[in-house]
C-alpha cells in the first residue's frame, strides 16, 4: 500500500508543488485548500501524470476550526490512513503595527497561528490513533528573529507554529510513541511562489520553487528535526540573523 500525506494551502506556490513531487515519488494524495478548482486542476495533472495514484481533495478554509477536524478525518477514511500531515496553508499579508491595519494583521495571526495549531491537534488526534505518524510545519526564515514592518505579524506567527511542533516534539521525547511519531520544522526562505510575489524575483537569494520545494522534500523524507530550505545559503544565513547586530540584520533583510 502507498504512503499517504495530508497536504494543506495545496491549491498553489509550495504546497502544490509538494504534492507534484510527493505523487513523483510514489505518495497518494490527500490535498486540501480554499480553492476547489485550482485542486481540481492539480488533481486532474497529477493523475494524468501518475495514473496509480490516489487523490483525495477537500475545501478547507483553516481558520473554521470545526471543518479542519471533519475534513482530516475524512481524508484519513478515504485513504485508510494518514502517514505524513503538512501544515502548510498560510497568508502572507501584515502591516505596519500601529497603522491601523489591526484587520490583517488579526487574520494573518488566526490563519497561521490558531489556524495551524488546529490542524496540528487534528493530526495528532489522528497519529495517537495509528500510533504512528509524521508531522512536517513549515516554519519561515524569518521566524529566526522579529522582523520589522509588514513582516512583523507574519514572522512572530512562523516562530509560534515553530515553537509549536518543537513543544510537541519535547513531549514525545523519551515515550514509547518517540521513534513512531516523528515532527520536522521546516525554514524555508525565498522560493518563488505567490507568498513571495512582492519579493524581488531576481534577487541571487531566490530559489525556483521546483529546487526549493525539492530541498523541502528530501528533508521531510528524512524525517529531519528541522531544516532551512534550501541548505544554500540558509543554513549558514541561520545564525546570523539569529545573533547579528540589528544594524546588520536590517541591511540584510
Amino acid at each position: 500500500m502507498a504512503p499517504t500525506i495530508l497536504i494543506t494551502g495545496a491549491s498553489s506556490g509550495l504546497g502544490a508543488e509538494m504534492a507534484r513531487q510527493f505523487a513523483a515519488r510514489g505518495y497518494d494524495l490527500a490535498l486540501a485548500a480554499r480553492r476547489t478548482e485550482r485542486l481540481e486542476e492539480l488533481a486532474d495533472e497529477i493523475r494524468a501524470a501518475h495514473p496509480e495514484r490516489r487523490v483525495a481533495l477537500r475545501a478547507l478554509d483553516v481558520t473554521d476550526h470545526a471543518a479542519v477536524f471533519r475534513v482530516f478525518g475524512e481524508l484519513r477514511d478515504e485513504l485508510g490512513r494518514l502517514d505524513r500531515v503538512v501544515v502548510n496553508a498560510g497568508l502572507g499579508k501584515g502591516a505596519k503595527l500601529g497603522t491601523g491595519r489591526f484587520d490583517a494583521n488579526l487574520e494573518t495571526a488566526m490563519t497561521n497561528f490558531v489556524g495551524a495549531l488546529a490542524q496540528t491537534e487534528a493530526a495528532m488526534e489522528v497519529f495517537r490513533a495509528q500510533e504512528a505518524g509524521h508531522l512536517v510545519m513549515v516554519s519561515s526564515m524569518s521566524a529566526m528573529r522579529g522582523m520589522p514592518s509588514s513582516m512583523t505579524t507574519y514572522a512572530a506567527t512562523k516562530a509560534g507554529v515553530a515553537h509549536l511542533a518543537e513543544g510537541l516534539r519535547t513531549e514525545l521525547h523519551g515515550t514509547r510513541l518517540q521513534k513512531r511519531i516523528k515532527v520536522t520544522v521546516l525554514y524555508p526562505g525565498y522560493i518563488r511562489s505567490e507568498m513571495n510575489d512582492k519579493v524581488d524575483q531576481h534577487t541571487p537569494l531566490m530559489s525556483s520553487t521546483e529546487k526549493g520545494v525539492a530541498a523541502m522534500v528530501a528533508a521531510i523524507e528524512k524525517e529531519v528535526a528541522d531544516a532551512c530550505v534550501p541548505p544554500l545559503p540558509w543554513a549558514a544565513m541561520a545564525p546570523v540573523m539569529k545573533h547579528a547586530p540589528l544594524g546588520v540584520l536590517k541591511k540584510l533583510i
